[in-house]
């Protein structure tokens, strides 16, 4: 199905009303799942918002919650999210290093106790639209085996790094594990295996069955041990620098919450490379997309197609898959 961006916006923000949200805080949290899906990444937008309302109801997240600041040393802030609704608490943060970054040239916020924040890239998005290089990351409870292992012990800890350009930014959005659950949980509403090996069975052979991997939580690791290896420092930072639960501890009630999170912004103005940065970046990216291919592929730069996605989906309506609307829709009843 494909529903207007409008349509989309106002029947979550109704829905929202009815969960306790004020008009400001639900006009910016469904704009953000409604972002999600409009920039085509519907499996941490529109297909997410069902189970963010789960969430609300078994009180893991509070509608009128909002973060707060505990501590402060000048670029560095630590923040608690007092479980409020993820993409709030993020977007707030990010937004808050932002802020310190056009200060001091960089920003830093670590969040604790905070809920999931639905798409990553929102708020890479929302650093390189203010102008600034932004990066951020997240722990979540265990849902990725250490390398070698029989066990979620690790989490897919998204990371995000944007860097702004004037002929499109870039943003890497990515999980630690080859697929997001998001993704994956995609596949398995669709009765499809995955395109590539996603994960593990439970004697330890790879596998593209979406549903053998949900049910153990075994997904693959990118880079098989680097990315496990990368899995444990993220959550080993994002769990320092905020004093907030560590993967392990987020996994001990069985549900993902109070998890912790890590805002960076660089201003290049204020550190004083925004003269030459986009002749640099765009000759990187010139090369890049100068290589040789194999069957006619083309070279893409993480975030180069979401300008024309947007676009596309802006004129056309939000594709959204019509179980998840319909389940949407029996909110307003």
């Amino acid at each position: 199905m494909r529903i207007p961006y409008s349509t989309v916006i106002s029947t979550m923000e109704k829905i929202l009303s009815h969960y306790g949200f004020s008009e400001k805080r639900g006009a910016l949290c469904s704009a953000l799942f409604a972002q999600s899906s409009l920039d085509g990444v519907p499996s941490h937008g529109l297909d997410r918002f069902p189970v963010f309302l789960s969430m609300i109801q078994k009180k893991l997240v509070h509608p009128t919650a909002e973060a707060e600041k505990m501590d402060a040393f000048g670029m560095f802030e630590r923040w608690n999210g007092n479980l409020g609704p993820g993409n709030l608490n993020a977007h707030q943060c990010m937004e808050r290093a932002i802020t310190l970054a056009k200060m001091h040239g960089l920003g830093i916020v670590a969040l604790q106790n905070t809920n999931h924040w639905m798409r990553a890239g929102n708020y890479g998005w929302q650093a390189v639209d203010a102008g600034c290089i932004g990066i951020c990351f997240t722990n979540t409870k265990p849902n990725m085996p250490a390398w070698g292992g029989s066990e979620p012990k690790l989490g897919n800890n998204p990371l995000v790094v944007a860097i702004p350009r004037k002929n499109g930014a870039v943003v890497l959005d990515m999980a630690m594990s080859q697929f997001s659950y998001g993704k994956m949980t995609t596949y398995l509403r669709e009765g499809k295996e995955m395109p590539f090996e996603a994960g593990f069975d439970q004697v330890g052979n790879l596998t593209k069955s979406t549903g053998e991997i949900i049910d153990h939580e075994l997904a693959l690791p990118i880079g098989l041990w680097k990315g496990a290896g990368l899995s444990l420092v993220l959550d080993m930072l994002a769990s320092i620098l905020s004093g907030g639960k560590a993967t392990h501890e987020v996994g001990e009630s069985g549900e993902e919450y109070g998890v912790s999170q890590v805002f960076i912004c660089l201003n290049p103005y204020k550190l004083g490379m925004d003269a030459w940065s986009d002749d640099k970046l765009d000759s990187i990216l010139q090369d890049l997309k100068s290589s040789a291919v194999f069957d006619g592929k083309e070279i893409r730069y993480p975030g180069e197609n979401i300008a024309h996605i947007r676009k596309e989906n802006m004129d056309q309506g939000i594709p959204v898959d019509e179980t998840v609307w319909n389940k949407i829709l029996e909110e307003l009843k």
